[in-house]
């Protein structure tokens, strides 16, 4: 099971001049099937640390899929495979039991509470 490059990045307007907010999430990750993997997306207090982080799966060919939004909620339809959390600046997406289909490109995405229409 690997994972893809998994990055945010958000151009925002903040304190007068043009900045870029990132959520940094790791390069790949992998397990075996059956087994549990965790993926991490770390950002600043302008974005995790006062928002909320919602959770995409991109598997080949397809559009993103919401599979946790609000920190650790699940839409109707998505495996309890899945869960989320969140500590501070940091935000981690959980799925065990691993399967074969679970190979795709995992996304987290959040607001930046500096982003300004100017």
């Amino acid at each position: 099971m690997t994972c893809s490059p998994l990055l945010l990045t958000l151009l925002i307007h903040c304190t007068g001049s043009w900045a870029q907010s990132v959520l940094t999430q790791p390069p790949s990750v992998s397990a075996a099937p059956g087994q549990k993997v965790t993926i991490s997306c770390s950002g600043s207090s302008c974005n995790i640390g006062n928002n909320y982080v919602s959770w995409y799966q991109q598997l080949p060919g397809t559009a993103p899929k919401i599979l946790i939004y609000d920190n650790n909620k699940r839409p109707s339809g998505i495996s309890d495979r899945f869960s989320g959390s969140k500590s501070g600046t940091s935000a981690t997406l959980g799925i065990t039991g691993l399967q074969t289909g679970d190979e795709a490109d995992y996304y987290c995405g959040t607001w930046d509470s500096s982003l300004s229409a100017g």
